[in-house]
Protein backbone atom coordinates (compact mmCIF):
# COMPACT_ATOMS: atom_id res chain seq x y z
CA UNK A 1 0.00 0.00 0.00
CA UNK A 2 1.46 3.37 -1.12
CA UNK A 3 2.04 6.01 1.31
CA UNK A 4 -0.10 9.34 1.70
CA UNK A 5 0.28 12.26 2.78
CA UNK A 6 -2.43 14.98 3.50
CA UNK A 7 -2.34 18.71 2.18
CA UNK A 8 -4.05 21.49 4.47
CA UNK A 9 -4.42 25.06 3.06
CA UNK A 10 -7.25 27.40 3.93
CA UNK A 11 -10.09 25.59 4.91
CA UNK A 12 -9.99 22.57 2.66
CA UNK A 13 -7.23 19.29 2.53
CA UNK A 14 -6.53 17.07 -0.11
CA UNK A 15 -4.47 13.85 0.01
CA UNK A 16 -1.81 12.87 -2.25
CA UNK A 17 -0.35 9.40 -3.17
CA UNK A 18 3.54 9.03 -2.88
CA UNK A 19 5.15 7.81 -5.77
CA UNK A 20 7.61 5.87 -4.45
CA UNK A 21 8.52 3.33 -7.40
CA UNK A 22 9.47 6.81 -8.99
CA UNK A 23 11.58 8.44 -6.71
CA UNK A 24 12.12 6.68 -3.14
CA UNK A 25 14.88 8.92 -1.80
CA UNK A 26 12.57 12.02 -2.20
CA UNK A 27 9.42 10.02 -1.05
CA UNK A 28 11.49 9.03 2.18
CA UNK A 29 13.30 12.12 2.56
CA UNK A 30 9.87 14.05 2.89
CA UNK A 31 8.12 11.46 4.61
CA UNK A 32 10.65 11.52 7.44
CA UNK A 33 10.45 15.51 7.32
CA UNK A 34 6.96 14.97 8.01
CA UNK A 35 4.62 17.24 9.70
CA UNK A 36 5.92 20.53 7.37
CA UNK A 37 4.15 23.68 7.53
CA UNK A 38 5.08 27.29 5.66
CA UNK A 39 3.51 30.34 4.23
CA UNK A 40 2.52 30.02 0.67
CA UNK A 41 3.75 31.57 -2.63
CA UNK A 42 2.55 31.24 -5.60
CA UNK A 43 3.94 31.00 -9.11
CA UNK A 44 1.90 30.54 -12.18
CA UNK A 45 -0.41 27.92 -11.81
CA UNK A 46 1.91 26.64 -8.52
CA UNK A 47 1.82 26.64 -5.14
CA UNK A 48 5.02 26.23 -3.54
CA UNK A 49 6.35 27.16 -0.02
CA UNK A 50 10.12 26.14 1.17
CA UNK A 51 10.59 23.22 3.57
CA UNK A 52 13.70 21.97 5.77
CA UNK A 53 14.96 19.29 3.30
CA UNK A 54 17.77 19.09 1.41
CA UNK A 55 18.39 16.24 -1.31
CA UNK A 56 19.95 16.37 -5.17
CA UNK A 57 17.96 15.88 -7.91
CA UNK A 58 16.36 12.24 -8.25
CA UNK A 59 15.18 11.88 -11.74
CA UNK A 60 14.27 15.47 -12.10
CA UNK A 61 11.76 16.17 -15.21
CA UNK A 62 11.63 19.74 -16.55
CA UNK A 63 7.70 19.36 -16.94
CA UNK A 64 4.87 18.65 -14.88
CA UNK A 65 1.28 17.88 -14.95
CA UNK A 66 -1.70 19.22 -12.97
CA UNK A 67 -2.29 17.42 -9.43
CA UNK A 68 1.90 16.95 -9.69
CA UNK A 69 3.35 17.08 -5.91
CA UNK A 70 7.42 17.82 -6.17
CA UNK A 71 10.44 18.45 -4.53
CA UNK A 72 12.19 21.49 -5.81
CA UNK A 73 15.82 21.01 -5.14
CA UNK A 74 17.28 24.25 -6.38
CA UNK A 75 14.85 26.21 -2.93
CA UNK A 76 14.22 23.51 -1.62
CA UNK A 77 10.81 24.10 -2.17
CA UNK A 78 7.32 21.98 -1.82
CA UNK A 79 5.49 22.58 -5.09
CA UNK A 80 1.95 21.89 -5.78
CA UNK A 81 1.18 22.25 -9.67
CA UNK A 82 -2.57 22.98 -10.38
CA UNK A 83 -2.54 23.85 -13.69
CA UNK A 84 -1.04 24.34 -16.69
CA UNK A 85 2.17 26.40 -15.93
CA UNK A 86 5.28 24.38 -15.67
CA UNK A 87 8.32 24.94 -13.13
CA UNK A 88 11.30 27.11 -13.35
CA UNK A 89 14.05 24.19 -13.42
CA UNK A 90 13.84 20.51 -13.11
CA UNK A 91 11.76 18.96 -10.05
CA UNK A 92 11.22 15.66 -8.34
CA UNK A 93 7.81 14.86 -8.35
CA UNK A 94 7.13 12.64 -5.70
CA UNK A 95 3.12 12.20 -5.17
CA UNK A 96 0.16 13.12 -7.26
CA UNK A 97 -3.15 14.34 -5.94
CA UNK A 98 -6.13 12.83 -7.80
CA UNK A 99 -8.83 14.57 -6.35
CA UNK A 100 -9.44 18.15 -5.40
CA UNK A 101 -6.78 20.21 -7.19
CA UNK A 102 -8.74 22.93 -8.26
CA UNK A 103 -8.95 23.75 -4.71
CA UNK A 104 -5.89 25.42 -4.66
CA UNK A 105 -6.36 27.99 -7.45
CA UNK A 106 -8.00 30.24 -4.35
CA UNK A 107 -5.20 29.83 -2.43
CA UNK A 108 -2.95 33.29 -2.06
CA UNK A 109 0.51 34.20 -0.65
CA UNK A 110 0.79 34.65 2.43
CA UNK A 111 -1.51 31.59 2.99
CA UNK A 112 -0.76 29.15 5.91
CA UNK A 113 -0.28 25.49 4.44
CA UNK A 114 0.63 22.10 6.56
CA UNK A 115 1.49 18.87 4.99
CA UNK A 116 0.90 15.46 7.16
CA UNK A 117 1.10 11.92 7.11
CA UNK A 118 -2.49 10.65 6.33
Amino acid sequence: MARKIVIACKDFEVEAEMLEQERPKTCDAIWEALPLEGEVEIWKEEVYFDIPVKIGPEKPTPTTQTGDVSYWPEGPGFCIFFGKSQPISPVNTFARIKSGIEKFRKVETGDRITVRRA
